[in-house]
């Protein structure tokens, strides 16, 4: 999908942290913080899909929760089609919900037992919607029918339901309120690999029908790579990079991207055999101590004495790619003094 850079994002996050504090003693004080998020920005475009990729416990379900305020978070920016979420208070936030919506990961938990799928779906609708009975029932068939449910199934329950069934169910409920901006939250990582191909399709003919706006949270590199316009890597709580899908997934520039890449598994044996793996040594550190200077200088293969002492700055190394690695960095920094030499050989 082409996208117009000039035009204002439809999400715009900047620094977003989101910090959870940590009690410890006989008087329970705040010891510490577990740094969950530590000053992200991103932006999302208008029809755009970005995908938010890297290893449990990075911080992407948080990011994800956070952008749709579901947290107050610790500190940053965020708007959404203009308005400013970050600062909202309650009333505020309850006026601008049917603007933004979530499909969580487990369809299971996220569906309440007790009720019917048509209650279920119609729920937002009575929350924020004055519709007459008849008209709310009319709503609930059409979103069925439009997520490919069978509208003699309204009156069953979840657990009448397959994995594949129930997140279908809850894409119904985040398309009650007919939102511009979805937070897929890893939507298929509960699911067999057999359905998550049919849930994925779903997805993208909903958003190219309805001109619907992603955020797609996953670990699962390949489905990214097929569904998102633009991919965010994440690590320890920052993004390591952002790019393009094609020129991020062919010539990564942070070291973890392309290790993270490198361990994505080829189906032709033959490139296989070729694939060079590159394996991460130690353990990824606690979110509430995070390493002095660049978070991932603990385990990088091509780490260098700057990288321990300071942090990298999440810049644009190239159009549209932004990294945060003392690499490029350096590389930049040192091409910009060579054009500056040239320019002044000229004019002497």
């Amino acid at each position: 999908m082409a996208l117009d850079m000039k035009t204002e994002p439809l999400v715009r996050v900047q620094n977003l942290k989101m910090h959870f504090p940590i009690y410890g003693g006989l008087l329970q004080r705040k010891v510490g913080d577990v740094k969950a998020v530590d000053g992200i920005s991103f932006d999302i475009y208008e029809g755009e899909t970005l995908g938010l990729v890297g290893e449990s416990g990075c911080g992407k379900s948080t990011v994800g929760r956070a952008v749709l305020r579901l947290y107050d978070i610790t500190d940053g920016a965020i708007r959404i089609d203009g308005d400013d979420i970050a600062t909202a208070d309650a009333g505020k936030l309850r006026s601008m919900r049917p603007l933004m919506q979530m499909i969580f990961q487990d369809p299971q938990a996220s569906l309440n037992p007790r009720m019917t799928v048509a209650d279920i779906i119609a729920e937002p609708l009575r929350e924020h919607v004055k519709m007459s009975k008849i008209e709310r029932e009319d709503r609930v068939l059409e979103l069925m029918d439009q997520v490919g449910l069978n509208k003699e199934f309204a009156n069953r329950y979840p657990h009448e339901f397959s994995g594949g069934q129930r997140q279908r169910i809850g894409i119904a409920r985040a398309l009650a309120l007919n939102p511009k901006f979805i937070v897929c939250d890893e939507p298929i990582a509960a699911l067999d690999v057999s359905i998550q191909a049919q849930v994925v399709n779903l997805l993208e003919e909903l958003q190219d029908r309805l001109g619907l706006t992603y955020l797609f949270i996953s670990h699962d590199l390949s489905m990214v790579r097929h569904i998102a316009d633009r991919v965010a890597v994440m690590y320890l709580g920052q993004i390591a990079e952002l790019a393009p899908r094609a020129e991020l997934y062919e010539a990564p520039l942070h070291p973890y991207t392309q290790a993270l890449l490198s361990a994505v598994p080829e189906p032709d044996p033959n490139i296989e055999e070729q694939v060079e793996r590159i394996i991460l040594t130690g353990d990824v550190p606690s979110p509430s101590n995070p390493p002095q200077g660049c978070n991932f200088c603990t385990r990088c293969p091509q780490v260098m004495e700057i990288c321990k002492t300071v942090e990298p700055q999440f810049q644009e190394v190239q159009p549209g790619r932004f990294v945060a690695c003392h690499l490029h960095q350096i590389a930049e920094n040192a091409a910009s003094e060579a054009h500056k030499s040239i320019q002044q050989g000229e004019i002497t």
